[in-house]
């Protein structure tokens, strides 16, 4: 098993940045591909996919809406996974979730990949 824990959000204003990371405990952490999601307000039905890592870090997969603006990256060392979010924008106003999945799962957009999950942490995006 892997539980994930992710650090705090905040709130920053439209074009600043912010990085979020997830502390995962657990043996297969290295084996298992990760991946972030977030559910925006009045979406609390939907889990959107923003980005995923493979396990090794080799490869990554990011959403049309935040390409070029987010980077996901990991430390196997570290057992953490990070996203590092620039330029962000109102619309990126959402809780965060981090997600551990088996190999293959970056692959993947749709949440019911991933097994293991966060509890999520909050982001707001201001004007």
């Amino acid at each position: 098993q892997v539980q994930l824990v992710e650090s705090e959000g905040g709130l920053v204003q439209a074009g600043g940045s912010l990085r979020l990371s997830c502390a995962a405990s657990g043996r297969t952490f290295s084996s298992s591909d990760m991946g972030w999601f977030r559910q925006a307000p009045g979406k609390e039905k939907e889990r959107q996919f923003v980005a995923a890592i493979s396990w090794s870090g080799a490869s990554t997969r990011y959403a049309d809406s935040v390409k070029g603006r987010f980077t996901i990256s990991r430390d196997n060392a570290k057992n953490t996974v990070y996203l590092q979010m620039n330029s962000l924008q109102l619309e990126d106003t959402a809780v965060y979730y981090c997600a551990a999945g088996r190999r293959g799962s970056w692959t993947r957009t749709d949440a019911e990949r991933y097994d293991y999950w966060g509890q999520g942490t909050q982001v707001t995006v201001s004007s």
